[in-house]
């Protein structure tokens, strides 16, 4: 049963804004996602009034629930605040649903607090890493499916978030296209495939949706598939997280105390700039950086085994040793990699006995060993 936006809106006019109008009616409502059983909104009002809307947020992700068809309701508040107010007390989110987000969220609340202290960890899971890149197309997510695999191989219990909102492709690399189903709890179970536990935005939307989110719709995405998904029992967490710097990234680092990021680069001058930043941004926020990753760092023929430089190579060694990281390895550009990355059998899983299986797991070794004392502990 395909569920409509009139049907959604008919649904919220019957709950009350705090100043006692229709919420449809008092103007804070974004435009409505209803696509494939699946509702995605936000609600939009001044800083000042965050507190007092709240319930107002969860009231309505019930109601939308409550609507036959529904499968999935997201609904964010956002809370901007106005050119020369103070910003509000941070509020207390309600234990299950992401809380309010502000978009300056990231900055510290009045008083001195460090937004890092409204971390907390994820039951069950003893360590969240990162694999993050300072820009897109080096290879991240290739890198960070793959780094899970190895992981596995190890013999972790292991899980993937595709925390990519913009532009997910763990659904395309794992060859998933089931819709997560809830449990009693009304948490989403991730999907399973190549013995790791997986959730990705993507399968929530169609591949071809474009995700026109603002920042803190982005924040409460990330937030709900951290907390509102039942991970079970994991040694590790693999994230893939969007390129850049932004709310994604800031939102995992002030939800969860991670235990460590991989950058992973391409060997040219302008990646290595880009992945400087993202360094230079867990480093900021605390995170431990676990190492540099160079991806593509040459191209080999898959007929005569020539190696061709084609964008630099050493690069992401070098950068490692200035600044005083581990450099992970390096991973080739081969058309192995490639086709079964777009095949959704990732190459790790796939040819377990060739080259660059080996290579992924080499680096899961050392992310292993820096993860050791961590797991042991949990």
């Amino acid at each position: 049963m395909s569920v409509t936006q009139q049907q959604v809106l008919d649904s919220l006019s019957r709950i009350k804004s705090p100043r006692g109008v229709a919420l449809t009616n008092a103007n804070v409502l974004s435009a409505i996602s209803a696509s494939d059983g699946k509702v995605f909104f936000s609600i939009n009002v001044d800083a000042a009034e965050a507190r007092a809307w709240e319930s107002v947020r969860a009231e309505a992700e019930a109601a939308v629930r409550a609507i036959p068809g529904v499968t999935t309701a997201m609904v964010a508040l956002t809370a901007e605040r106005k050119p020369g107010a103070a910003p509000p007390p941070p509020p207390t989110p309600s234990r299950g649903t992401p809380g309010v987000q502000p978009v300056h969220a990231h900055k510290p609340p009045q008083g001195g607090a460090s937004p890092m202290a409204r971390q907390s960890e994820i039951p069950g899971v003893a360590a969240v890493i990162a694999v993050a890149s300072g820009k897109g197309g080096v290879g991240k997510s290739t890198t960070a499916l793959n780094l899970a695999l190895g992981l596995r191989d190890l013999g972790f219990k292991v899980g993937l978030l595709d925390a990519d909102i913009y532009g997910p492709s763990v659904p395309r690399l794992t060859g998933l296209r089931e819709k997560p189903a809830l449990n009693d709890e009304r948490k989403m179970i991730p999907l399973r495939r190549f013995g790791l536990a997986i959730m990705s935005i993507g399968f929530l939307v169609e591949e071809e949706t474009a995700m026109i989110w603002r920042g803190p719709m982005v924040m409460s995405a990330v937030t709900q598939m951290l907390r509102d998904v039942e991970w079970g029992e994991l040694d590790v967490l693999v994230v893939d997280m969007p390129p850049g710097t932004g709310d994604a990234q800031l939102t995992l680092a002030q939800n969860v105390p991670l235990k460590g990021a991989v950058i992973v680069s391409t060997p040219q001058d302008l990646s290595l700039i880009d992945a400087r930043r993202g360094l230079a941004m867990f480093r900021k926020v605390n995170v431990p950086v676990l190492g540099i990753v160079e991806n593509m760092s040459y191209f080999q023929c898959p007929h005569c085994g020539t190696k061709s430089d084609i964008f630099g190579h050493g690069g992401a060694r070098h950068e490692a040793e200035k600044l005083g990281v581990p450099f992970l390895g390096e991973i080739p550009l081969h058309m192995a990699i490639r086709a079964t990355s777009d095949a959704g059998n990732p190459v790790v899983d796939s040819e377990p006995a060739g080259p660059h299986a080996a290579i992924y797991r080499a680096i899961a070794g050392q992310v292993r060993d820096q993860l050791k004392g961590v797991i042991a502990a949990a």
